[in-house]
C-alpha cells in the first residue's frame, strides 16, 4: 500500500502553488512513496535494540562548540545590500504582489 496517494500529491501541489500535470502527479506520487519507504527503513534501524551491529554515533573529535566573539561590526549600506537586486523601489527590494493584494 502506498504511503502517499496521487490525490495527496495534487493537494500538496495546490498548497505549494505548483502547476503539475497528470503525468507528473503519478511520477511524484511514486517518488514520494519511495522516499517515505526509505525514511521508514532508516527510522527502524536500531530502534528496538536488536541491531547489535549498528554502532552508536560517535564523533572523531570531542563535542566542543566553536563560538566566535560577539563583536558588533558595521552592516551593509542600502546600496551594498541592493547591488544585486533584480528590482528595487528606493531603498527597498521590489517583489511581485501575491494573493491578489492591492
Amino acid at each position: 500500500m502506498s504511503a502517499i496517494s496521487r490525490d495527496e500529491v495534487a493537494h500538496l501541489a495546490r498548497l505549494s502553488r505548483l502547476a503539475v500535470t497528470d503525468e507528473e502527479l503519478d511520477v511524484f506520487a511514486t517518488q514520494l512513496d519511495s522516499i517515505l519507504e526509505h525514511v521508514k527503513v532508516v527510522t527502524e534501524i536500531g530502534s528496538d535494540g536488536t541491531d547489535a551491529d549498528v554502532a552508536p554515533l560517535t564523533l572523531p573529535v570531542g563535542n566542543v562548540n566553536v563560538d566566535r566573539a560577539d563583536v558588533p561590526v558595521p552592516g551593509l549600506t542600502p546600496e551594498q545590500a541592493l547591488s544585486g537586486a533584480p528590482a528595487r523601489e528606493g531603498d527597498r527590494f521590489a517583489v511581485p504582489r501575491i494573493l491578489g493584494e492591492e
